[in-house]
C-alpha cells in the first residue's frame, strides 16, 4: 500500500479558499485521508478525537496562530510527534526560526504551486 493511501492529514486555515486549494492539491496527489479545520482550537479538538500524521497549517489565523498551534502540539504527549508544515504569506526569517525552534518540520510560502507543496510534504513524510 502506498504512503498516500495511509497518510492522514489535517489542513488548518481560517480562509476557506486557501483550505480549498490545499485540499484540491492533496486530492491531486492521491491523498484521501484528509480533514480540515478553520482555526487552531478546532484543529486541536479534531486531533484529540482522531490523530493525524501530518498537520498543514496557515501561520496567520485569528485567536491562535500557526506557531501557537505548533507549540500546543509539541507540548502534548500524544500529539508531539505529528509532522507539521507551516504555510505563510510572510516568509519572515523570525517566523521561520521560531517555527524551527518549536519543532516545525517544514514550511512553504504563499503563493505556492502544487509541485512545491508536494515537494514540501515529501520532505517530511517521504515519497507519496
Amino acid at each position: 500500500m502506498a504512503l498516500r493511501d495511509q497518510l492522514h492529514v489535517l489542513v488548518v486555515d481560517d480562509m476557506s479558499t486557501s483550505r480549498g486549494l490545499i485540499l484540491q492539491a492533496l486530492d491531486g496527489f492521491g491523498v484521501r485521508n484528509v480533514r480540515n479545520a478553520q482555526d487552531g482550537p478546532s484543529a486541536l479538538a479534531a486531533l484529540g478525537k482522531a490523530p493525524a500524521h501530518l498537520v498543514i497549517s496557515d501561520y496567520n489565523m485569528p485567536g491562535m496562530d500557526g506557531l501557537e498551534l505548533l507549540k500546543s502540539l509539541r507540548s502534548d504527549t500524544k500529539l508531539g510527534g505529528v509532522g507539521f508544515i507551516l504555510i505563510t504569506g510572510k516568509a519572515d526569517p523570525d517566523i521561520i526560526n521560531a517555527g524551527k525552534q518549536l519543532g516545525m518540520n517544514n514550511f512553504i510560502a504563499k503563493p505556492f504551486d502544487p509541485q512545491g507543496l508536494l515537494n514540501c510534504i515529501e520532505a517530511v513524510v517521504g515519497r507519496l
